[in-house]
This record gives C-alpha cells, structure tokens and sequence, in this order.
C-alpha cells in the first residue's frame, strides 16, 4: 500500500517541488516531535535513576585548538550553543521561505500572525513576572516566552486529528515570529560581558556572507567558513552564538527557477548521457544544483539532521531533572514554576485569540486569521507549548534549584497545553457540520494559486458548470503519472458537485510525443471529440506515433485529412502554448499537477486524499456563499 500511495505521489518533474514552502517543513516537524518527547522522557528517568552519571556525562569538557589558540566547552555547552546554531539557521531558513514563496508572500497576511507571535511572547512574561518581580527569578522571565516549534506541530497532530493544514500554516507563521524575537532576546539580554572587537569581526562576516548571497555567489565552503568565523566571533564576544545561525539561514533566497533554466540543465544531462566524461558529468552536477534556490537545498540538508538528532540531543541533555514530592511541592508553589506555567497556558491562548479578534474589528474586517475562531484558539492553546528555547534560555539565567523548577515548569504547560487543545477541537467537533466548518476555516479569502482562472468558452470541462468545487490538472499525454492518475479522476467525477478541467503541459524535453498529442488533442476538439481523444491517449502513452495518433481519429469517426493538416500546420500550437504559459506563472513545474478551486493540492493524489481537499474546498465555498 504504501509502494502505491509513493507512485501516487509521484510527478514527472522539471524540478523538485519549490512552491510549497510549509509543506515538508510541517510533516518534518510533526514526525520528529516523537523522537524529542522520547528524548525528554529518557532524560527524566535518567536523572532520576543515576542523576550523579547524568549530570557528569554532560559536564565532560572538550576542546579543539589550532596552534597556541584553543575552544574548551563542556558536552551540554556545544550542544547548546554550537549544534542548536544549526536549528536556529533552519528557522531562519523557513523564515525567508515563507517571505519568498509562501502566505507571507502577500506582506499584509504577515501583519496578524506577526502581531500575534508579539502578543504571546509579551502576554506569558508579564505574567511571569507578576510572580516574579523583584524577586530571584526575574532574570529568568524570557523562559515563559517561546513556544517549541517541534513539539507543538507534533501534538497538534495527535490532539487535532483532522485539523485542516491551514491551522498548521498559521500556526507556523507565528512561530516564526516567536523564533526570530527569541533570538533577539537571546543575543541583547542573556548575553553578558561583550567584548566589542570580536563582534565587529562578526558583523563583518555577516556583511560579507549577506553581499555573497546578493551577488548569488554558489562556493558553498565559502558561506562555511565565514559561518564558523561568524560563529566563533560571537562565542568571544559573549554573544550567544546560535545568532549565527538565524542570520545566515535570513540571507538564503528562495526561487522557483525558470523553465528555459530547467530544460538547460536537461540538455547538460543528456550531454552526459552522450559522452559520460568527467567534465561533463561535474557540469551536469553543476547545472542540476543551480537550478535550486540555496534555501531550499540547506533545508534539504539539514532539517532532518536538527528535527531528528540536534534538537532531540538536547532535550536529551538539558531535560533531566531529579524529582521527588518533595521538590515537586516546592516546585509548584515557587513563582518561577507557576510564572511559567501559567504564562503559557493562560498567557499564549489569550494573546494569540485576542490580539487575532481585536485585529479584525479594528480593520473591519480587511485583517482576519487565514483560519476559524476555533483554530485560532486552538493555535493559542497549543502554542502553549514552550521547550528548546525557553530551556536553551533556562540554561542561561539560572542554575541549581531555580534550574530545576523552570523545567518543572515547562514540562507541566506541555502536558496542560496539550490537554486544552485536544478539549477545544474535540469541542469543535462537536459542530453541526455547517458551524465546524465556519469554526475550523473561517471566512477569510485564501491565496489563490491558479493565476488564469478557469474560462469554460476556452477550457476542456467535465461535470456541472455551477458545481461549488473546480479540480484543474495540468497534464501531459505521455506522462505515465498522469495515466496512473486518470483513474483516479474518473472516480472523483462520480461527485455530481465537481468539475474537472485538464490543461496542457508537454513536458517535450524529456516527452518527445506529447507536444504533438496535445495539438492532436486541440485539434479533435475543434470536432468535438477532445475528451474521447484526451482518454485514448492516456489509455495509449506507449503509442502515441503520428500513425497511432491517426488510427484513434478513425476511430473516433473524425476528419482526419482535416484532423492531419491541421497538426502538420501546427494550429493548435499557440493554445497550447497557453496552458504551458498558464503553468509558469502558476509555479507549475511537473505533471500531474491538481489544483482544488484555484488552491494548489501538494499532497499525493490517490482518491481518499483528493476527496478530503474537495471535501475542505467545499466547506470552503458554502462559507462564502452564506
């Protein structure tokens, strides 16, 4: 089964997906969430069977030197400031993504997710420091501020089964805005005793690493060594260095590249393939990496790296602590613990729902969440969830007992947090399916990516033109995805609410017949017949000859002396050229590609998961029409 849903997943590809900058990220996220929480369980019975063997193995100190200068820091402390540099440069990362090719696209859909992520970092501090003011713990009050990126999108998966992926979307643009201010808080607050020439020598690494990235310089050692320079200026600076990491993951754009880009490098292949040499085989290699955006090759290089071995090792190492009734009834009785406590599971849903209700009245409307009340709350709930960070900042502003009761403190909003979200999505529910709808989506228009919406005087469409949901595939005749696709479809069109619309991608560098067996396909449609030759030719790809071409217009009772001057004079030519425009502009790159009334549909596209996009697309359109 799970051999079918990968080929039902599969495109024939000019690229690798680029116009989905949330999509791995989310599923990355949420599958690593287990690895951390079973880090952290580990780490609590370790510290509490052999607490002496725990704290001893991460005090072990190690160094590194190069001639008379020398690097000495113990286990925890590279982990802490030298591996998490590597997660904090994959949020920077998505950061840019998100800025370039996502919601965030659009600047003004950043304004209630950034105010947002504000108001839930303020709201859990001032709380804490309600508990905490004038007292041993307020050096502390940037714990109760950050929420875990992991961990919550992996909860919500466990708790919020069913929750629409937009909740997830918008969950993670204000988690970007919670990272990038912890950062911040990091680097001016909790670092103490700078010392100002080694910083001078960080920003000016920087300078040098962001003129790089503006002039698209590609020496990949390059950006290594200037990131380790960078790094290790900070560290002596008493900068915390994992700024590195954020600034630099800032600097990497995020492109879908052009198709003429994306043939040339198939032509360095197919050079290769001719005369597989050394030369040519480093200039296909070549070809083929610049065809994709830095930031989308870090990603791919190193968030499996952080979600599934940096972040866990973390937990891992700063998790443990040694309970017993008697530290947990201190625990929960001191300000630090309850500041932190209650300033995420009180703090984050007030501010994140509030700051999102108050935006909407006060814009009259123009700025609402991309998703319903209920997600919203939700996502204030499940945001509630506070761990690297907070426990990263932990580690910074205190030690011993207070060290302790922080963690405490953490762990419990985790499992509080996660109780309410499961209550306030089994709550919705709950719903009538009309108000769980409106309570999940909400009212709020979504970015459309289908730039030429869908004209019946011009498109190929099957099923009902008032139908409140349009599936469009863009398709190539001699794809074999496609024809593994079309059976899927026909099924789909069982829904009497549908309509189905194919348009034209040929992907001719590396289909050599299917640009000729899309004109074919225009040029039975000006005789009426374009969808019995459009399922001829998906049922016929390994013969689509101009022979074969003609016998399936004999078949279909055409005019075929007609039929074969007008694809020898290549009529049809310029409509077809129209899809193949339509696709660019659409961020379309491989076929079969869906999109699910005008929304591009990422996922795999065997029925089930279709019929549940139709099925959200739907709820959609009957919000709109009231």
């Amino acid at each position: 089964m799970a051999d079918v849903a990968g080929l039902l997943g599969g495109r024939t590809d000019w690229r690798r997906e680029f116009a989905a900058p949330l999509r791995a990220f989310l599923r990355t996220e949420a599958g690593s969430s287990g690895v951390l929480a079973a880090a952290i369980v580990v780490a609590l019975v370790w510290a509490n069977v052999a607490p002496g063997t725990y704290d001893e193995i991460w005090r072990t100190e190690l160094s590194v030197g190069l001639g008379q200068q020398h690097l000495g820091l113990d286990l925890r402390e590279w982990i802490n400031s030298g591996l998490m540099t590597l997660f904090f440069l994959v949020v920077g990362l998505e950061a840019r993504r998100e800025f370039d090719l996502g919601d965030l696209r659009e600047r003004s859909r950043f304004v209630l997710p950034m105010l947002a992520g504000v108001a839930g970092m303020v709201a859990p501090v001032l709380i804490y420091l309600a508990f905490n003011a004038g007292g041993p713990g307020a050096r502390g009050w940037g714990v109760a501020m950050s929420t875990d990126t992991a961990l919550a999108l992996g909860l919500l998966a466990l708790v919020g089964r069913g929750v629409p992926d937009r909740v997830r979307v918008f969950l993670l643009t204000v988690f970007v805005v919670d990272d990038l201010l912890a950062l911040v808080v990091i680097a001016v607050v909790y670092s103490s005793d700078v010392k100002l020439m080694p910083l001078v020598l960080a920003v000016v690494a920087f300078a040098v690493v962001l003129t790089l990235a503006l002039l698209r310089v590609r020496k990949s050692w390059v950006y290594v060594v200037l990131g380790v320079l960078m790094w290790a200026a900070l560290l002596k600076s008493g900068v915390d260095p994992v700024v590195a990491g954020l600034a630099i993951g800032l600097t990497a754009p995020a492109y879908s590249p052009g198709r003429e880009e994306l043939e040339e490098a198939t032509g360095l292949f197919r050079l290769f393939r001719e005369q597989p040499t050394p030369e040519l085989a480093r200039s296909a290699t070549v070809g083929l990496t610049t065809t994709i955006s830095p930031n989308e090759r870090l990603q791919f290089l190193y968030h499996p790296w952080t979600s599934y071995l940096i972040v866990p090792l973390f937990g891992l190492a700063n998790a443990g602590v040694t309970i017993d009734a008697g530290f947990l009834g201190r625990a929960f009785s001191s300000p630090i613990t309850l500041g932190i406590l209650l300033g995420y599971v009180v703090g984050k849903p007030i501010a994140v729902t509030g700051v999102s209700w108050l935006l909407e009245r006060v814009s009259g409307g123009r700025v609402r969440p991309g998703v319903g009340w209920a997600s919203v709350l939700g996502s204030g709930t499940i945001a509630g969830i506070g761990f690297t960070v907070s426990l990263l900042i932990a580690t910074i502003a205190f030690d011993g007992a207070q060290l302790a009761e922080a963690k405490v403190g953490l762990l419990s909003a985790v499992i509080v947090a996660s109780a309410l979200t499961w209550a306030v999505f089994r709550a919705a529910k709950l719903l009538s399916p009309p108000k769980k709808a409106l309570a999940l989506l909400g009212e709020a228009e979504q970015l459309l990516d289908l730039t030429d919406p869908v004209d019946p005087e011009r498109d190929h469409v099957r099923g009902p033109e008032n139908a409140s949901v349009t599936l469009v595939e863009y398709g190539d005749f001699e794809c074999p995805y496609c024809g593994m696709a079309e059976p899927i479809v026909r099924d789909l069109l069982q829904d009497d609410d549908l309509r189905y619309v194919w348009r034209h991608l040929p992907l001719s560098d590396v289909h050599p017949r299917a640009q000729i067996a899309a004109e074919f396909a225009e040029g039975a449609a000006v005789q009426g017949a374009f969808w019995e030759m459009h399922d001829l030719l998906l049922a016929n790809q390994e013969n689509l000859q101009p022979k074969d071409l003609m016998g399936y217009a004999e078949q279909l009772g055409l005019d075929t002396d007609r039929l074969h001057d007008e694809v020898k004079r290549h009529v049809a030519a310029a409509r077809v050229a129209q899809d193949i425009e339509s696709a660019d502009t659409s961020g379309v790159s491989g076929t079969p590609t869906f999109f699910v009334n005008g929304q591009r549909h990422y996922w795999a596209y065997d029925v089930e998961t279709l019929k549940q996009a139709i099925k959200v697309a739907r709820a959609r359109s009957k919000i709109r029409r009231g």
